[in-house]
Order: C-alpha cells, then structure tokens, then sequence
C-alpha cells in the first residue's frame, strides 16, 4: 500500500504513549486522512510512489491537532456573532455603556442577552436598577463569565414570572439586586424566544471554525441539549463540521426538575455523542463551587451551592451507568468532589462489570484523599489550566487560604497517576488558544512546583483529549490508523521560554478534510 501523501523536512514531534515524553520524527506517510507510517525517511521510502504527494514543512513544526476537552462550541459562537460580549470589560461604567450601546439597537421587547461579565474584574456587581435605567423596554439576562451567576433587569423578571417568593432547587435568586444563581438561570432562559436550529447551527460552526483556526482538530462540547443535538447530527450529515466534535448531552437542564431521556447514541467520522453531563455544583471564580469552608470576600452562598442530591445524583447516573454512556460530572469544590467520588463508587459497585471510564470536569480543589479516589477508579480528570492565568484574581480574592495550593494542582493530578486531558472551558475564559493554557500549565501554577513539563502538557491537549473521549485508537498521536489531523508550528515549542509559550505563532491546521485526493493540503 503506497502512501498519496508525505509529510517532511520540518519538526515532527509525536506525544509519547504516558504523559512525559515527545518523539522527534523525520516524516509522516498518509493515505485516505489517516496516518499510513511515521518515522525516518528511510523508513517510509519504500512506501511512496512518483503520484505521492510531497509537503514540505520547510522548517516548521507538526504535531498531532489539539483536542479541547471541555469547550462550550456554540456558546463561542454566540460571542462571534450575535452576542454581546462583555469579558473585556474593565470597569461598571465601561458595562453599562456597552449594555446602553447594545440597547439603543433593539426594538422594545426584544430580549438583551450578553455574556462575559467579571466582578472582580470590574470593580463591582451589576444592580437590578441600573439595568432598569438603561435599558427600561427590553428584558436584559447577563451571564457572568462563569456562566453560573446571571444579571437581569425587571422585565426579564417578569416574562419569568420570578417574584421575591420564587424558590428554585439547585439555585438562589438575589430578587432585589437582579442576580441569579446556578439553576435559577433556567426560569428567564426559559422565557427567552427559543433558537431555532438555524441559530444552533449558525454559532456551532462559527465557534468550531474559530477553534480550528486556533490549532483545535477535536473538541467536547459539555451540556448539550436535545436542540442542540439536532443540530449537530444536521450539520453531520451535510458534512458541514469543520473539525471533530464528542458531546456530553445534558441530562437536567436549569431551572426545573425536568430530565431528558438519555439520547440515542450518534457514532461518525467527525461527530460522537455516547456521554452523558451532570452539574454537581457551581463555579469557582464565581465563589458558587461547593466547599467546606467558608468563601471569603463574597456576600454570595457562603460555601456555594450543590445542585443534586446524592440519591438522585446517583440514580440518574445509574441509568447512564448501565447503558454504557460515559458521565462527565461537572464538579470543582471539595464537597462536590466527595459526592461525584461517591456516586461514581457506588455506579462501580452496582455494575462492576462496567468498562466505561467516568469523567470529572474541573477537578478544581482535589485534595489527596480524592485523587488517591479518582486513581483507583479510573477516573478521567479535565481541567483548564488556562484558568490560572485568566482566573487567578478571582481564586486570590475568594477562595480560602488553605484551599489555594489545591487550587488546579495539575502537577498533583499527574502524581497520583490519573489520566488528565486538558480544556478551555471556552468562552467562560476569553483566550481559548490551547497554547495559553500550554503556557498556564507550564509557568503560572497557583503555588511554585504545581506546574508540569510541556511534554506533558502537550501530552494532555492531544492524547488526554482522546483518552476521555474513548478516541484514542484513532487521534491523539501520529500512528498508523489515526486521522492526519495536525497543527503545524512557525517554531519548536520545546525551543521557547515556558512564559512565551501562548505567543506561538500558528501556521497552519489540518484535518483529513483538508488532504484531497485531487488537489493535495487545502
């Protein structure tokens, strides 16, 4: 079997099977999308042919494309589109004149929806009031960049029908300042004009062409609902997806007691939906995560919010469980870690013949007695090293003292042997590139010597991704079998200062898509 393309003369660097090592190779051979051979030219020599296909890399370095574990596709979108996007906002006065400008363009009625809003970042946290004063004829609902705590004016409480007596589980509502916590979001979303699959499909390809043009060749999209979902297989079957994408379809959406039936599963070239997502708690720069001590500076839940119950955690859990869908659980305090630890044990308990490895997103605060848990489980841990950078102001400012050490020990998750696959969390941060959060988890842990090697942190942007998809026969590493999915360098990462790692120049993405049997490398 002749290869239809080659790849060489540049850097090709392959991550090693366990997190910890890089393979330096010469050339890699494709046939079909997929990698036919990778190694020394005179390896492969024998597999070309005068039709084959040279590329030269002229210098520039390959690597395996990164797969973005926990990446909220559309929501991205939204914010390259039609949303008002509020995560560069500096100050109050600089919020509510972009709220005001944003206003100005509406008709009366017609709903205001932005995102990205930081308080500490801002000095201060929006007032019911002066959303009333500048936009009194639309209903205004502002997501916090966490996307756990939510700003709204009187209007949006109203088409909510949210009143100072609403009480909603898993949730809190600040009548009087407008502010809406966890579950509560679901009472005013809920009241919005529902997207239509034109929409979903709109800012899923626009969130996805952003994150190829990043170096992203898979993502996971976590919290899928069923008209999410339509409009992912749509775009599937129309061979629209631009990169491949793994779904964790929602089972509790916010704001009532409502669960979706498990989904039918979906298996194809670029789109997988065989997972399932849980929210155990809330968000850490938010001061909504589930902790056992006390937040501090914060007039908020003290100790955060918990979302389920154990009993029903577990029972929706167990019907996922036993029909062989992979959980992703949605769990970042130390008290959200204990229940999701526990109800994973007992899943493992109830089917111990179960193959199906669990994840947790976040895994923010785990201390050892929960990573010495998750080890022994098998547990997949997804967290965003990128937070530390874009984030660290909020953990500093609320978190408590004992906790910050804990705070994304990335370094303590590899220690205690657990597969890590790093994210973005897209667009609760404002930079998705994964080589920010490359240079995050190398040089800017929370305490000195929690940071990793790059060749781990390489590691778990590509093999770690695939591991807690269950793709890890066919994407991650440059080997017989895999997609020639790649993202190609303007320089060696391992040549550049740990601090200038997210600079990196970006040439070039590729997926199999992008190797035509007629035309070569698009």
């Amino acid at each position: 079997m002749k290869a239809d393309t080659l790849i060489y003369r540049g850097t090709i660097l392959n991550p090693a099977p366990a997190p910890g090592g890089l393979e330096a190779l010469e050339a890699v051979a494709l046939r079909g999308g997929r990698v036919l051979a990778a190694g020394r030219m005179s390896e492969l020599e024998p597999l070309l042919s005068p039709a084959t296909r040279r590329v030269d890399l002229e210098g520039q370095t390959l690597l395996p494309g990164f797969n973005d574990a926990h990446v909220h596709v559309w929501k991205v979108g939204q914010l390259r589109t039609t949303l008002l996007d509020l995560r560069g906002v500096e100050s109050l006065d600089a919020f509510y004149a972009a709220v005001r400008e944003r206003a100005q363009t509406l008709q009366p009625g017609q709903w205001l929806w932005g995102r990205g809003w930081n308080e500490a970042r801002m000095g201060g946290w929006p007032e019911r009031s002066a959303l009333d004063a500048i936009a009194p004829r639309n209903p205004v609902l502002l997501t916090r960049t966490c996307a756990h705590i939510h700003a709204v004016n009187t209007p949006a409480l109203q088409a909510a029908g949210v009143t100072p007596e609403t009480r909603v589980p898993g949730g809190q509502i600040d009548f009087g300042r407008g502010i809406l916590y966890e579950t509560a979001y679901g009472l005013v979303f809920g009241a919005m004009p529902a997207p239509t699959q034109a929409d979903y499909e709109r800012w899923v390809l626009a969130g996805l062409e952003y994150l190829k043009s990043l170096g992203i060749t898979s993502a996971t999209d976590p919290a899928v609902d069923p008209p999410l979902y339509a409009a992912y297989c749509a775009l599937d079957a129309a061979g629209k997806l631009p990169i491949r994408v793994n779904l964790l379809y929602i089972r509790r959406p916010d704001g009532g007691s409502e669960t979706f039936p498990l989904p039918e599963k979906h298996r194809s070239d670029f789109l997988r939906c065989d997972s399932v997502k849980f929210f155990a708690d809330g968000g850490l720069s938010g001061a909504t995560a589930a902790l056992s001590l006390p937040y501090r500076n914060t007039d908020g839940p003290s100790q955060g919010v918990l979302r389920f119950e154990s009993e029903e955690l577990y029972a929706l859990a167990l019907e996922a469980h036993r029909h062989g869908f992979r959980i992703g659980t949605h769990a970042i305090g130390d008290r959200a870690l204990n229940q999701v630890l526990g109800v994973y044990e007992r899943l493992y308990q109830a089917a111990p013949g179960a193959a199906t490895r669990h994840r947790i997103e976040h895994f923010g605060l785990a201390g050892e007695e929960h990573l010495e848990r998750a080890r022994r489980l098998g547990v997949i841990a997804v967290p965003q090293p990128v937070f530390l950078h874009e984030l660290r102001g909020n953990f500093l400012k609320y978190l408590p003292e004992a906790m910050l050490c804990r705070c994304y020990n990335l370094r303590a998750m590899f220690a205690a042997g657990l597969t890590v696959a790093f994210s973005s969390d897209g667009p609760v941060v404002s930079r998705v590139s994964p080589l920010a959060g490359l240079q995050a988890a190398v040089a800017e842990p929370m305490c000195e010597g929690n940071g990793v090697s790059l060749e781990t942190a390489l590691w778990a942007y590509t093999v770690g991704g695939a591991l807690a998809q269950g793709d890890e026969g066919n994407r991650g590493r440059l080997e017989p079998g895999h997609w020639a999915d790649f993202v190609v360098l303007g320089r060696d990462p391992r040549t550049a200062p740990p601090e200038a790692l997210g600079s990196l120049e970006l040439r070039s993405t590729w997926t199999s898509k992008d190797f035509s049997p007629e035309f070569g490398v698009r």
